[in-house]
């Protein structure tokens, strides 16, 4: 048996390979809930699952190149709230509204204090757009919840501070089905 054949039968290789392919699955199963992906994989006859993890790889290596950082950053941080927003306006249910509102605000105020300190920020620390699009990410996943906690432990205190005399309007919004 050669060392290549050693290594493809090393149970710790087969395990990782069978991990590897039920992820895979259960990422295929999720994305055939989305028409255009299911019509992407019939025209091109790449599988939709591998078609969305490559496109997440191409755009984690176009992060870490500096120069491409800052549109990357700017593309997920707009691009797919935007649509999100968009489809939270079309159902009937506010919980989605309310979540993507707060979004725009936590985002927009975290642009209006970015624009003062980028160079600043930028030379200190080299990978900030890395961790920038992570924050974002984080802010509008319906799972973390970012842009709420965000919103009402730093910005709701400080925009209400005028507005003392009456009672917190803001609710938690319930919780929408991702898509």
């Amino acid at each position: 048996m050669s060392a290549v054949d050693q290594i493809k039968n090393h149970p710790t290789v087969v395990n990782l390979q069978n991990n590897a392919s039920y992820y895979v699955n259960q990422l295929d199963k999720e994305l055939t809930r989305y028409p255009a992906l299911n019509t992407f994989e019939q025209r091109t006859q790449v599988p939709k699952a591998f078609a969305v993890l490559g496109t997440a790889v191409l755009l984690v290596l176009l992060l870490f190149i500096n120069a491409l950082a800052l549109p990357v950053s700017n593309l997920l941080g707009w691009a797919v709230p935007a649509y999100l927003s968009f489809k939270a306006i079309e159902t009937p249910q506010t919980g989605d509204d309310t979540q993507w509102l707060t979004y725009w605000i936590v985002f927009g105020g975290f642009n209006f204090l970015e624009s003062f300190a980028l160079r600043l920020v930028l030379y200190y620390f080299p990978f900030y757009f890395a961790f920038k699009t992570a924050f974002v990410v984080w802010l509008w996943l319906p799972q973390t919840r970012g842009a709420q906690s965000v919103y009402v432990t730093a910005l709701r205190p400080i925009l209400a501070q005028g507005k003392r005399t009456t009672a917190p309007t803001y609710t938690q919004p319930e919780t929408a089905p991702v898509s």
